[in-house]
């Protein structure tokens, strides 16, 4: 039987003083213009965390707004608030950056992360009163440093500061005096994406209504690499996180392929479910602090805030089969093959149709696709436009051309069978796993029968490579009861063999 979605997390930790000194669009720029206007113009442009909290997309994110319900809102809505919004929603929260930099030190395991005492003694308190950090996760925060002893290590040692308020509370040491893949940057931009994966499993394990002891797998798909000179990306940032999260019976490995890792990571999950080499897993991810304000420049140009201030985190728990949770049909599987090439029909097709015509079915016989779920608040003033309704057009068109959608549906087709992007611009993170909680739920209470989550990846960015890169499954409803009623039992099979051994005795004393 198929593997089921047994729950999923969203999380969002707001950093914002992380857009300033860690995002690549602003670390360039102190290098290329170290007297821009932008730059002088980022620190007036950042949002509160009330402001970022309130966000109608991040809401969606965390599950306290359906992404039908977003749609409803007018557009554009950086410049309106959901006045009832919560830091804690159905599949997540949206930590603020003071307690979030306590968790990266209680993700810390090499003590290279130092945080002002002050600091600590102001926020421990309310870090420890959020109900899902456990007392052995508050008892890793250490008392902290004097601030002197951090400007040492930040004027002196290549530290990466920690700031909050624009004010330097902490650092982030480098691990290694030589190495540059263990320098003060590469710690820090490994260790919020594990932090922010630790929140996201932590959740995870709460959602699906299993105990930490039952995950035995975890499968990491971000888009960064830990190792070190000898071996760049060894890994392993799934089982790290997961001894922090304290899943002590799991074991892990990473998987890597820009924004399609976390489709990929979701098909492998469910595989080794269903082949029973585990009957849990979870797929993982945290955020990626080189994406903050990453279209800042055109943010500020047009009047908007710097909106990209959030760090993204998500896991998806995957079980054996419970006879009601979403299915994963590892027997609908699209993918885009080495010779499929670049040109956006034959992507589409390879992702989209290759599994529907497995099974005789039409583009119009799935409820809800899931591709690149870009918020398009973020995206429209930069000039890549709404992601998510390019790609809606581009498998409406293939259904025309295919003679499965009336021309005149056309302009209908995203309403009815897409989704109005709402997740952030952290790269993976958009890349169709988004929908997954929604769909999860949607398709157990019977308000859609099934969704096709499309990742997409831009190998080439690497240099290895000119190819693109893509695969994608379908989700439905539960099968399990039905083929348990249609097969024979266990004890039917013991049966039905105890009896033809006794036939076949009967038989050999006969002929005798």
């Amino acid at each position: 039987m198929n593997s089921v979605i047994k729950g999923a997390s969203y999380i969002l930790a707001h950093t914002p003083d992380m857009v300033f000194y860690n995002g690549t669009t602003q670390t360039t720029e102190k290098i290329v213009n170290p007297e821009s206007e932008y730059l002088k113009e980022v620190p007036n442009n950042l949002r509160t965390y009330e402001q970022a909290m309130k966000y109608w997309p991040n809401q969606t994110y965390i599950g306290n707004v359906h992404p039908e319900e977003l749609a409803e809102v007018e557009f554009p809505w950086y410049d309106k608030n959901k006045e009832d919004a919560d830091r804690y929603g159905k599949y997540g929260e949206i930590m603020p950056q003071e307690e979030f930099l306590l968790l990266v030190q209680a993700s810390d395991m090499f003590d290279v992360v130092k945080l002002e005492k002050g600091f600590v003694a102001a926020h421990k308190e309310a870090f420890a009163a959020d109900p899902i950090i456990s007392e052995d996760i508050v008892a890793r925060v250490q008392e902290g440093v004097e601030l002197s002893e951090i400007e040492h290590f930040v004027n002196e040692e290549h530290a990466e500061g920690l700031y909050h308020d624009a004010k330097l509370v902490g650092c982030v040491k480098r691990a290694h005096d030589i190495d540059a893949n263990l320098s003060a940057h590469v710690m820090h931009e490994n260790l919020m994406s594990k932090a922010t994966s630790v929140l996201a499993l932590l959740y995870a394990v709460r959602n699906a209504g299993i105990s930490k002891e039952d995950v035995e797998y975890v499968v990491d798909c971000a888009e960064e690499a830990c190792g070190d000179m000898n071996q760049r990306g060894g890994g392993n940032f799934a089982k790290a996180a997961a001894e922090v999260a304290g899943l002590s019976n799991a074991t892990g490995s990473d998987a890597r392929g820009f924004c399609a890792a976390p489709t990929h990571a979701v098909i492998e999950a469910a595989a080794l479910v269903k082949s029973g080499a585990y009957k849990c897993v979870v797929v993982t991810s945290g955020g990626c602090t080189a994406k903050l304000g990453m279209n800042g420049k055109d943010h500020l140009k047009k009047g908007l805030p710097i909106l990209e201030d959030c760090l993204g985190g998500f896991a998806v728990v995957i079980t054996e089969n419970d006879g009601e949770s979403a299915e994963i049909d590892l027997d609908m599987l699209g993918r885009h093959t080495v010779g499929t090439g670049s040109a956006p029909q034959a992507v589409i097709g390879s992702l989209v149709t290759s599994s529907l015509d497995k099974h005789g079915m039409k583009i119009t016989d799935i409820d809800k696709y899931s591709p690149e779920m870009q918020n398009p608040d973020i995206t429209k003033p930069a000039g890549a436009g709404d992601v998510p309704l390019a790609n809606y057009k581009m498998i409406g068109a293939l259904a025309v051309k295919r003679g499965e959608l009336e021309k005149k549906d056309l302009a209908t087709f995203p309403a009815q069978h897409g989704l109005t992007g709402w997740a952030p611009t952290q790269g993976h993170i958009p890349s169709g796993v988004p929908y997954i909680g929604f769909a999860a739920e949607d398709i157990k209470a019977g308000k859609i029968k099934n969704a096709m989550i499309i990742g997409k990846g831009s190998l080439f960015l690497g240099r290895m490579t000119n190819l693109f890169d893509g695969v994608s499954f379908v989700m439905h409803a539960n099968t399990g009861a039905e083929e348990a009623q249609a097969g024979v039992s266990e004890e039917e099979v013991k049966g039905l063999i105890a009896k033809a051994m006794k036939d076949f005795a009967e038989t050999l004393m006969a002929a005798e």
